[in-house]
């Protein structure tokens, strides 16, 4: 009797206890159950020379899974990240079986593209346990990169749409605004027919001609950085090196003639390895830049010395008799009346010079300076196409052709002032008939040089100012 009034009485209480059961059971959220599994899901290596995915670059997608064994798919789809370029052409799904999935059976579907997805309904439900292939051919992922989520579902033989598992990222690699040129540039067609041509092909390789310009315009910063410091420093040091080749002490002269005979008899290209092989050797070590730079501003500055030689010997004698006359002495007359008139007949010469200093710098990719040609020859040996030494030529020719018309430019200003002034002093002279021409003062001719007589400074001259 006990125990059967124990029993009525937990009744109650097992019954509550069930009662809870039941609603935690109906309140738990509920769990998706995938029954077709994401084996894998890749992207066709795009990239020439490494296997990495270039975003703006096509690309093929192959994706992988296999659905339950009581399961019959009769569609799949897949959506790609906004953004994306696909197409439906040349998709296809094909059935994988055997021991090692080797024995492939395409199967037949209709394909459809809903915005960013791409949907394969199938002609007849696939068998259950089905292991399958989805291909999508003409992909191109957005061009900043990133990793690219894919996400799918499947549909069953009663019509039933489920979500797929979770499709592993596809890391893409971006690219810049010329690799996505040079991309569109080799899916032209005259491109092809340019590129089947082995010899043009080797010199002028037009998608790669435009990966190569950003390259080497890196190097032709460093160019222009190493002439724009080289130049100014090597203008002094010449003129200076100039004033001492005229001076009146011999040991002076014999200082200038022997650098700059030694600096001019020698190869550039020697010289750059003895600072860069040999400093080091003594243990000097300095950076690349201001080493090439300073090799260079000594090299231009032994040139520069004969520029400016010759041109304040080109300057008539009158002219130091008349700045005597007016009382300057040897440095005044240099500073003020000798050097500004050197300066203005051998601006052509000096131009020339910045033009071969300019080039010069290719030299220094012998000794792994990162300048025009040295980045040249870098894709160079990494591509086998001399398209690149074709880049560098145009940054070489894009600062020598300019400079080389102005060349041109300031020595036919230069010939018709000179011409211009003579014909004025003939004018002069013949402005009253019968008349003599007026005599000149020593400020006319300081004003006007090509008045005086057509005899030059002499190094002895020189020697006494």
């Amino acid at each position: 009797m006990v125990k059967e009034h124990r029993t009525d009485a937990a009744a109650p209480f097992a019954a509550a206890f069930a009662f809870v059961l039941a609603c935690l059971f109906l309140l738990a959220p509920s769990q998706q159950a995938f029954g077709l599994e994401v084996a894998k899901c890749t992207a066709r290596v795009n990239a020439e020379g490494s296997n990495e995915v270039l975003g703006g670059t096509e690309t093929r997608i192959t994706w992988e899974g296999q659905s339950a064994a009581e399961e019959q798919v009769a569609g799949l789809s897949i959506t790609f990240p906004a953004n994306t370029e696909f197409s439906s052409e040349d998709a296809r799904v094909t059935m994988l079986s055997g021991d090692d999935l080797m024995t492939r059976t395409p199967i037949e579907a209709d394909f459809s593209i809903e915005g960013q997805t791409l949907r394969a309904t199938f002609a007849e439900p696939a068998e259950p346990g089905g292991y399958f292939r989805f291909e999508v051919y003409g992909v191109f992922f957005p061009a900043e990169g990133g990793d690219m989520l894919l996400t799918g579902t499947y549909t069953t033989a009663d019509g039933t749409e489920a979500d797929m598992g979770a499709i592993p990222a596809v890391p893409v690699k971006g690219i810049t605004a010329t690799e996505q040129l040079s991309s569109w540039l080799e899916g032209q067609e005259w491109v092809e027919a340019w590129n089947s041509n082995k010899f043009l092909k080797l010199f002028l390789n037009p998608p790669l001609l435009v990966t190569s310009f950003p390259v080497v315009f890196n190097g032709f910063l460093m160019a222009l950085g190493i002439v724009a410091v080289a130049f100014p420093l090597a203008i002094p040091a010449g003129l200076l090196l100039s004033l001492m080749r005229m001076a009146r002490f011999r040991v002076l002269r014999a200082i200038a003639s022997l650098y700059v005979n030694v600096v001019r008899g020698t190869p550039l290209f020697l010289q750059i390895y003895i600072a860069f092989f040999g400093l080091p050797l003594a243990g000097i070590q300095i950076p690349s830049f201001p080493l090439g730079v300073i090799v260079l501003s000594m090299n231009s500055s032994a040139y520069l010395c004969e520029i400016f030689r010759a041109g304040i010997q080109s300057i008539s004698k009158g002219q130091f008799e008349a700045a005597r006359s007016l009382g300057m002495n040897g440095a005044q007359t240099m500073l003020f009346v000798i050097i500004p008139q050197t300066v203005r007949r051998v601006i052509p010469t000096m131009t020339s010079e910045f033009i071969l200093l300019y080039k010069d710098t290719s030299m220094l990719a012998a000794v792994g300076v990162m300048e025009v040609v040295m980045y040249a020859k870098t894709i160079v040996a990494s591509t086998g196409s001399i398209t690149p030494y074709i880049v560098a030529a145009c940054f070489y020719l894009v600062i020598t052709l300019p400079l080389a018309k102005l060349v041109s430019m300031l020595e036919a200003k230069l010939a018709g002032s000179d011409s211009g002034a003579s014909g004025g002093g003939k004018r002069r002279k013949r402005s009253k008939k019968g008349a003599p021409a007026p005599a000149l003062n020593e400020a006319d001719a300081l004003r006007r040089p090509d008045a005086m007589d057509g005899d030059f400074i002499t190094p002895e001259q020189m020697s006494s100012l």
